[in-house]
């Protein structure tokens, strides 16, 4: 696990300076070294100056606030249908929201069907969430911190599990996210889901999560599907939607928290 302590500006390897000149300290977390051009090829934030930053730094600010308002720490993120951008709004929400001085994020794929977050940060065939569910393998040896992306933690999905929303649904898995939300309180915890419309994986895990964010598609998503997701989520806090894939000239992705 990640570990956020003051240090001194001549830490050896596993510190990494963020604003404020505290430094977070990956103790057991395995550092993985990304390259911002296959970053930027498959449209994740790369850094600073990177141009597809600045739609995902209002929705952060959103979600912070939405966040912080209701004392929310869990957030789970779905979409109608397939294809709609829900994993890659998770990747890099989670990329901006990490880059608050006062909160470490984690990122895991829950979408046990068709995990991939991993991919989003490299070619590498990681192990995931399911050789702990199903092997007992240590967390410590599946959860990644991109390097450059100070206060980030991921743990990604591998193997497909067919029967999903019964591994969601056991002990050894409200376990461990009992665990993930609790061990450190300025943490948010985001959650990348299956499509609601999809499977019943997204309200069977429900009563474990704070709030859900619904990313539909532009020109795809149907008022219907629309209409039946919130149905599907009606018992959820819906922290709001997100447009993606927007047509409009500025940004290239939508955004709006309702």
């Amino acid at each position: 696990m990640d570990q956020k302590t003051p240090q001194p500006q001549n830490t050896d390897n596993g510190a990494h300076a963020i604003p404020g000149g505290r430094k977070i300290v990956y103790t057991q977390t395995r550092v993985l070294e990304t390259d911002p051009r296959y970053l930027r090829a498959h449209r994740v934030i790369a850094g600073p100056a990177d141009p597809v930053e600045g739609p995902y730094k209002v929705l952060r600010t959103q979600v912070r606030q939405r966040m912080r308002a209701n004392d929310w720490q869990t957030l789970a993120i779905t979409s109608a249908h397939e294809g709609a951008g829900k994993t890659l709004t998770a990747v890099n929400l989670a990329i901006t929201l990490a880059r608050d001085v006062n909160q470490t994020v984690l990122l895991v794929d829950l979408d046990l069907r068709r995990p991939s977050v991993a991919r989003y940060f490299t070619r590498e065939q990681l192990p995931g969430i399911s050789r702990y569910l199903v092997d007992d393998v240590p967390l410590s040896q599946l959860l990644f911190h991109p390097a450059g992306t100070d206060g980030l933690v991921v743990l990604p999905g591998d193997r497909p599990i067919e029967y999903s929303s019964e591994m969601l649904s056991s002990p050894r898995m409200i376990g461990l996210i009992e665990e993930l939300k609790n061990r450190y309180p300025s943490r948010i915890v985001l959650l990348d889901m299956p499509p609601v419309l999809a499977c019943d994986d997204v309200l069977a895990f429900s009563p474990h999560f704070d709030a859900a964010l619904l990313v539909v598609e532009e020109n795809r998503t149907t008022r219907d599907e629309i209409a039946r997701s919130l149905e599907s989520l009606h018992a959820t806090r819906l922290l709001g939607t997100v447009l993606n894939k927007s047509h409009e000239e500025v940004p290239s992705y939508g955004y709006g928290i309702a």
